[in-house]
C-alpha cells in the first residue's frame, strides 16, 4: 500500500482581456503552453488522451503469506497455547505496460514478498505475472506476463521538458473501486527531501492519488509516461494534494536493466556533497544559493578520475540543475554503467565541463567474513573489510574504511568479550587497523599474549580497553 497520498484539482481561469492590460499572452508564452481564452477552450476534454492511455494501465493483485503473531505468543506461559499462524494477505496496486511483449512496471512495495501475482488489464483480461526485477531503493519492480498478442503500451516521455504547472493525469485503481483517472498539475520537480531513498528525485503533483494508485501512470498532455506514482503525504490516509511520482528517466533505466543486464548498478560518484546555502554562496562569490559544494573526493573514484576537486561547485549534470547530493546521485543512477555524464562545475570564477564515467562503488558489497582464529580476543568473530560498496549496502558512510565485526559465534572468546555486529576495529595492541591484512598480521604476531589493548568504535563512540585472556 502507498504510504502517502495526493489530491488533484486543476483550476483554470480565463485571462484578463488584452486591451485592458496591454498584455498579449501569445507574444510571451510558448505556443504549446497557453491559458484558455474562451469558454469553448475551458470546456475542452481530456477524453481523447484517456482513451489512448488507459488500456496500458493495469491492476496488480498480489498475495503474500504473513505470520499472524498472537499477542501472547512470546509469553513463556501462554506460548504453547498461542502460536503464530500463517495468514494470507492480499493487496492491490497498479502498473504500466511499457513493452508490447507484456513487460509491466510497478512499485516494489506493491509486489514485495508476493507468493502470487495477477495482472488485470482495462479490458478485464487476466494474466499470471512473474517478477523480472525488484529494487527497494528506487521502489520499482518489473513484471512480465505471457501473451499471444501485443499489448497496448505507454510511451516514455524522454524529452525532459516537463515543467512546474504542466497538466498531468494520474491513472490507477484507488481503493479497488476500479480504474480511475484524476487530473492536476506538476506541483514541483526534483523533490529530493522526501522518501527513504537517497536516489530519489520525485515529481510532485496534486492529481488525486490514493491507496491502490501505487505503480500507476502519471501522463502528460501528449499521452506519454512522465512518472510512476509511488507515495503521498497524508495524516488521514486520504488524498491531501501532495503526491509523488518516480520520474520516467529512472523508470526506463530500471526497465532496461530488467530486460538487459539484469542487475541494477548503483552508480557512485565518490564525492561528498553539501547544498550551498546563503552563507556559502556569499563566501563562494555566487549571486545566489545554487549548486552542490564538493567537500571531499574519494581517491581513484569516478569524481577523482574526472578531475573533480574539493571546493568545486557542481551546478548541473547533463544540463539539469543540481542542488544536493541526492539530486546528483539520481542523475547518475539514470545512466548505465560505463556511460558518461556531463558535469557543469564552478571552480573559483571559472565555469567548466567535466565528463564523469558512471561506475559502481568499489569493493565487494557482500564480502565473505574473515573468521579469526588463534588465541586472541577476536577468536570466533566474523570480520569484514569495509568498502564503499559494502558500506552503502549496510547503510554506513561510504567514505569509512577499516574492519568491522559482522558477528560472533555463541560461546566464543569474541562473544565473551562482548563484540557486536557493527563494531569497528580501530586499534589492536597499539597497531592501527585500516585493512584486514593489518588486523591479520597483528593477530598472528601477538598470538598467545595475555593482555590485548583494543580500541573500537560503536555507534559513533570510541571505546578503549585492555582485554585479558585467561
Amino acid at each position: 500500500m502507498i504510504k502517502h497520498i495526493l489530491l488533484a484539482s486543476a483550476l483554470v481561469t480565463a485571462p484578463v482581456a488584452a486591451q485592458e492590460t496591454g498584455f498579449t499572452p501569445e507574444a510571451t508564452l510558448p505556443q504549446d503552453r497557453i491559458v484558455p481564452d474562451s469558454r469553448a477552450e475551458v470546456q475542452l476534454s481530456f477524453a481523447p488522451i484517456v482513451r489512448d492511455v488507459t488500456p496500458a494501465v493495469v491492476n496488480v493483485y498480489s498475495r503474500r503469506v504473513v505470520q499472524n503473531q498472537h499477542p501472547f505468543a512470546n509469553d513463556p506461559f501462554f506460548s504453547r497455547m498461542f502460536r503464530s499462524q500463517p495468514q494470507e494477505q492480499n493487496s492491490l496496486g497498479s502498473g504500466v505496460i511499457v513493452d508490447p511483449s507484456g513487460v509491466i512496471v510497478t512499485n516494489n512495495h506493491v509486489v514485495a514478498n508476493a507468493t502470487e501475482l495477477r495482472v488485470v488489464l482495462a479490458d478485464r483480461r487476466e494474466y499470471e505475472a512473474e517478477i523480472l526485477l525488484t529494487d527497494e531503493t528506487t521502489d520499482l519492480a518489473v513484471l512480465r506476463v505471457e501473451t499471444d498478442e501485443p499489448l497496448p503500451v505507454l510511451n516514455y516521455d524522454m524529452s525532459g521538458d516537463i515543467e512546474v504547472g504542466d497538466l498531468v493525469l494520474a491513472i490507477g485503481n484507488p481503493f479497488g473501486v476500479g480504474q480511475t483517472v484524476t487530473s492536476g498539475i506538476v506541483s514541483a520537480l526534483a523533490r529530493t527531501d522526501v522518501g527513504r531513498s537517497d536516489f530519489g528525485s520525485f515529481i510532485q503533483t496534486d492529481a488525486a492519488i490514493n491507496p491502490g494508485n501505487s505503480g500507476g501512470a502519471l501522463v502528460d498532455m501528449d499521452g506519454e509516461l512522465v512518472g510512476v506514482n509511488t507515495m503521498i503525504f497524508s495524516r488521514s490516509g486520504g488524498s491531501n494534494g501532495i503526491g509523488f511520482a518516480i520520474p520516467v528517466e529512472m523508470v526506463r533505466r530500471v526497465v532496461d536493466t530488467a530486460l538487459g543486464e539484469g542487475e541494477l548498478i548503483r552508480p557512485w560518484l565518490g564525492a561528498r556533497l553539501q547544498p550551498v546555502d546563503s552563507d556559502l554562496a556569499q563566501a563562494l562569490g555566487l549571486d545566489r544559493p545554487r549548486g552542490a559544494l564538493v567537500g571531499e573526493v574519494y581517491p581513484d573514484a569516478a569524481a577523482d578520475d574526472a578531475g573533480l576537486r574539493q571546493g568545486d561547485v557542481i551546478l548541473a549534470i547533463d544540463g539539469r540543475d543540481i542542488n544536493d547530493e541526492s539530486g546528483a546521485r539520481f542523475r547518475l543512477a539514470t545512466r548505465a554503467a560505463g556511460d558518461e555524464a556531463r558535469f557543469t562545475v564552478l571552480r573559483g570564477s571559472r565555469e567548466l565541463d567535466l565528463d564523469v564515467f558512471v561506475e559502481a562503488a568499489p569493493g565487494n558489497s557482500e564480502p565473505v567474513p574473515f573468521e579469526a582464529e588463534g588465541r586472541n580476543p577476536f577468536n570466533g568473530a566474523g570480520l569484514v573489510q569495509m568498502s564503499p560498496a559494502f558500506n552503502e549496502r549496510v547503510g554506513l558512510d561510504p567514505f569509512l574504511d577499516g574492519v568491522i565485526v559482522s558477528g560472533a559465534a555463541r560461546r566464543s572468546i569474541a562473544a565473551r568479550f562482548g563484540f557486536r555486529p557493527g563494531d569497528v576495529v580501530v586499534e589492536v595492541m597499539g597497531e592501527p587497523v585500516r585493512t584486514m591484512d593489518d588486523l591479520a598480521e597483528t593477530l598472528i604476531r601477538y598470538d598467545g599474549e595475555r593482555v590485548w589493548p583494543v580500541v573500537i568504535e560503536r555507534r559513533g563512540r570510541r571505546y578503549e580497553t585492555a582485554l585479558q585472556l585467561y
